[in-house]
Parts: C-alpha cells; structure tokens; sequence
C-alpha cells in the first residue's frame, strides 16, 4: 500500500510578545526578523506596548532589544514605565536594552542634500551591536519625517528603513500616529511596507473611556481579526482575546456544595459542577448577594481561593452586611483566601472590566469568582455589547476550570412577572439558573426560590421560601393552598390551622381507640363469662356422668352379688338331698 503524503504547511517564524493575550490573538506573536507597525491616536498605548515587548524579550525570551526614541529622553522614558514594573535601568546595566535617545527639531538643521536615514541607520547599528540585540523599537516614525516637504523622498526613506531592518533580521515595532479621517497612518504608506499592522484605539461611550486593539494585516499567517479590549495595569499590557475562545474546554464531574444545605438538596442533593456557571436572578431585595455570598464563605471553608467583584457595595460595607446575617467574609480575607473588589460601573468601560477581571484572575488564581451583580455593569437598558463581552467572562472562567456565581437583577418583582425579563439575557449562556422572587400576600412581602434550569443533572421543580436571618440562609417548604403559594404568616397560619385539625383528628382517633378498646374488653369479659358458665356446665355434666357411671357401677355389682349368693344355696341344698 503507498502511504498518503501528508502536505504540512509551512509555519512563519514568530517571536512572542510576552504580553497576555496579545500572543493568543497573533498565533504565537510578531513576526521574527520583520517589522511591524503599531499605529494610534494620542495615549492609546503605543510606547508602553513597544515597551513591554522590549522588556519580556529581554527578560523571558533571552533578545536584548535597541529602544530608539524621537520625542522623550531616556530619563523620562525610564519614569514612565516604572509603573509597569519595568527598571530600564537595571536592564540597560545588564546589557539586556539600550535606549537611545535622537533629537530631532527640524528649526535646528540647514537641509543641504536630499534628506536620508543613513546617519540613522549607522546609529541604530552601532546600538544594535553594542548588546547583540534581536529586537528594535523606534518611537514614533513621525518625527523622522516631521516638517519634510518632500513626500516623494520621504516615501523611499520609509522603504528603505523597514528594508534595512529586515536585512539586519531584526524583530522591530515602530509606532506611528493615525492618519486625518479614515486614513490608518499619516502618510498612508506605512501600513503597506509593515508585514504585521496593529491598530491601538481609544474611543469614549457614555463618558466612559475604552482601549481596543486589532490586528489589521498579519502576512504568512492566521490571527485574530476582530477589536479586542485591552488595558494597561499594574503588570503591564493585559488583552483578552474574544474570538479565540472556543467551546473546547475540559468538563469536570465533580460537585461542590453551594453552602445551603436545602439548596444542596433541591440540586441533586450535591450542588453544581465544578467550572460551572450559575445565574442568580431575582428583583431587588430578593437575596441574590447572599446566596453569592454564602457560596464564597463555603468555597473558603474549603480552602479555596475566591474572587469577588461588586460594583453596588463597599468591600467594608459587605463583610459588615453579610455578618448581620451569619456569613464571615472577614476570616477568608485576612487568610488570604479571599479578595473582594468594589468599583462603580462607571469607573471604566463594560470590556475594561472584563479585561480586569480577566488580569486578577491571572494573579489569584481562584476557583471561585463571583460577580455581583452583572447587571450594572452596562448602564444601557438593552446593551447590545453586554452579552457578547459577558460571554467572553464566562468562556474564560470555564476554560480555566473556575466556577462562576452571576447575579442579575430582573425587571419584574412579584410571581406573575416573567423570569426572562432580564437586563442582559445571559441566562441561555448559565449552566444553572436559580431565580428568586418576592411575594406579596396578606400583607407581606417573602422571597421564593425555584431551580429554573440546571444542566446535567437532576433537580427539584419546586418553589422553596427563602428565608434570611440572623443565623444564616435556610430553605422552608412553602404551603400550596389551592391555587397559590403561601409563604410567610400566611404559611404559618395555615400550618397553624392544619396542625389543630390533625390534633383534633388525632384526639378523635384516639377516642375512638378508646372506645374500641372498651368495647373490646366488655365483649372479652362477655366471652370470659360465657367461658365460665360453659366450664360450669361442663363441670356439671361431667359430675352427672360419673355419678351416673356410678351408680351403674353399684347395680352391676349388687346384682352380680346376689347371684352368687343364690347360686350357693342352690349347691347346698343338692348335697344335702344326696346324702338322705
């Protein structure tokens, strides 16, 4: 048999980035030995994006890199990037990165040729030399060509720089600004000398300010095309990938308590998978916290690491709450085990948060997250970005096996209300949705609690009350009368009511026993009677019959006697005859 050749493509040569996410989206990161160019407006995050794939070269890929900068010194550069975590000066002792600083004021040089980067090129050599670097960022290209008139020239000279670095075999990124209107670059030729484009963006909704990035070309390879959040934090670039994220993650079979024992049972008697998502919906005041709340405390009992986000309390303002109803947040926190963050919605847009939580995550490493509630995280009623990005959220907590607790604030707040009428409608995307619901009845207003879905297992189709008080969570059974569900006093009432009749049923049986058990021995001591009298007879019979056998007797032998006697005399009167 001939073997079939398998024809394997062949692979571009990449050089990670070292920056979370961004080498997910590029298939490995930047192409090896070309340039790149990293384009955008005004503080999107150009330098620190060059920067940082400096640095992590150096630091976790073994390329020294040249930072040849156009518009701040190496002093201020050196500043400004120490809030990542980056000391370019230990670096630069190391011989692991060179930053050199040209100055170019164009009101200063007398143009006497045609204008070249020659003086450049020799510049950039010598610094590439000096430490053997493997990597180059020059920032921005702009000021190259600031104030050149000639854009014929000007177009060769861009030529040629990026030609230069690829004869070098230099990994290189060179930032550039955004070109008037529609246009990707200023002069509309970099984008087409550059085997990888990336655009940075900075756009402003509801007064709420976004990063985004995307991949605009990449030659020689698959990658991410669509706009991805990004933010710049304590440790650097952090960009989550959207697109990337595929239905493969693994599945565990593993149960974890929620911490409400009667919720454990309405679950199977075992609480939910492992890496799952659970949605808590329910309107104001029904409990949603709480429940997020206590499944935090269980999963810290355990020895867990659990992550909280709210963004409608104060992290002092929750452990304060959740201690008035018997939940300790404290004790997990000063541990360690657990971290809760509070922010308004407002302190950032929808996809920044993602990629926070997405960073934290990181860093923590829990197996718990909950987010409480994800309905303030978008300040439109019907935000079509919402769902998408919450969706990434989700993808992510189960790729990485956590298990997810999602509270959602529903619009309608009694039990005719419809349980879809959700702010976000994420509910399809949960693996198990408790709903929960205040009932108004008699005067009172009680929560309910139902297992509206929960995959992969069997569950409890019935409405339990929820009741929160000082000693915790519990679940009580709810009365059904008639057609409603009573809950609260009225519940009380009416198991009042039904405990009375069944002591009354229960007297009345008892009575009845009683009277059975009289009647009872009234007919035993009928029939001990009869008994008696019936021993008697018997007795008095039998005496009959003996004297009668008795005197049978006394006949017989009287008779008997006196036939002898007659027979004697018979014999004596013989003999006597036989003597005379």
């Amino acid at each position: 048999m001939k073997k079939k050749l398998t024809e394997i493509a062949p692979t571009l040569s990449k050089a990670p980035t070292g920056i979370a996410g961004l080498d997910e989206i590029t298939g490995g990161g930047l192409p090896a030995g070309r340039p790149s160019l990293v384009c955008g407006n005004a503080g999107c995050g150009k330098t620190m994006l060059a920067m940082e794939f400096l640095v992590r070269g150096a630091t976790q890929f073994g390329e020294p890199g040249v930072f040849m900068m156009f518009e701040e010194n190496a002093a201020e550069l050196t500043a400004n990037v120490r809030s990542l975590g980056f000391d370019l000066d230990k670096l630069a002792a190391e011989k692991k990165i060179a930053l050199d600083y040209v100055h170019i004021e164009r009101s200063e040089f007398e143009e006497t040729g045609e204008y070249d980067l020659e003086g450049l090129f020799i510049r950039l050599g010598h610094a590439i030399d000096s430490i053997g670097a493997k990597r180059v960022v020059l920032d921005t290209v702009e000021a190259l060509f600031a104030g050149l008139p000639n854009h014929a020239v000007l177009r060769a000279e861009l030529r040629r720089l990026f030609r230069w670095l690829k004869d070098r075999g230099m990994t290189a990124i060179i930032t550039g600004e955004r070109g008037e209107g529609s246009a990707i670059t200023r002069y509309g030729l970099e984008e087409y000398v550059a085997d990888c484009v990336i655009i940075l963006d900075q756009r402003i909704q509801e007064q709420i300010s976004t990063r985004r990035l995307r991949v605009l070309k990449y030659r020689g390879t698959a990658h991410g095309m669509n706009e991805y959040p990004f933010l710049i934090g304590a440790h650097g670039f952090s960009v989550l990938p959207i697109t990337s994220l595929q239905l493969d993650h693994e599945v565990s079979v593993q149960r974890v308590p929620t911490g409400v024992a009667r919720l454990d049972e309405m679950l199977g008697g075992k609480g939910i998978f492992r890496g799952s998502s659970v949605l808590v919906s329910g309107s104001p005041g029904t409990g949603k916290s709480s429940i997020a709340a206590k499944f935090i405390e269980s999963a810290c009992a355990r020895g867990e690491r659990a992550l909280f986000f709210a963004y409608e309390e104060s992290k002092a303002q929750i452990v304060r709450n959740m201690r008035s109803i018997g939940i300790d947040l404290a004790t997990p926190i000063k541990k360690g085990l657990l971290e809760i963050h509070s922010s308004r919605p407002t302190l950032q847009g929808l996809e920044q948060h993602l990629v926070m939580m997405h960073d934290l995550v990181r860093t923590f490493h829990p197996t718990v997250v909950a987010v409480d509630p994800i309905s303030n995280l978008t300040m439109a009623h019907d935000d079509a970005e919402a769902k998408p990005t919450l969706m990434r959220l989700i993808d992510f907590l189960k790729k990485e096996q956590i298990t997810g607790i999602y509270t959602s604030l529903t619009s309608g707040g009694d039990a005719t209300s419809a349980p879809e009428d959700s702010q976000l409608y994420v509910s399809s995307l949960m693996d198990t949705w408790l709903l929960l619901r205040n009932v108004e009845f008699t005067g009172e207003c009680n929560r309910t609690i139902f297992v509206r879905k929960s995959r992969g297992m069997a569950h409890s189709n019935q409405v339990r009350e929820f009741v929160v008080s000082d000693t915790g969570i519990d679940l009580v059974d709810v009365y059904l009368g008639g057609d409603r569900v009573l809950t609260g006093s009225a519940r009380v009432a009416r198991e009042a009511q039904e405990r009375a009749v069944s002591t009354l049923r229960g007297e009345d049986h008892q009575r009845k026993l009683r009277q059975l058990a009289s009647r009872r021995k009234a007919i035993e001591a009928q029939i001990a009677a009869l008994q008696a009298e019936a021993e008697a007879e018997s007795e008095e019979v039998h005496f009959v019959i003996a004297q009668e056998t008795l005197q049978e007797k006394t006949t017989h032998q009287n008779t008997s006697a006196m036939a002898q006697q007659r027979g004697g005399a018979t014999g004596t009167n013989g003999q006597m005859k036989q003597r005379r």
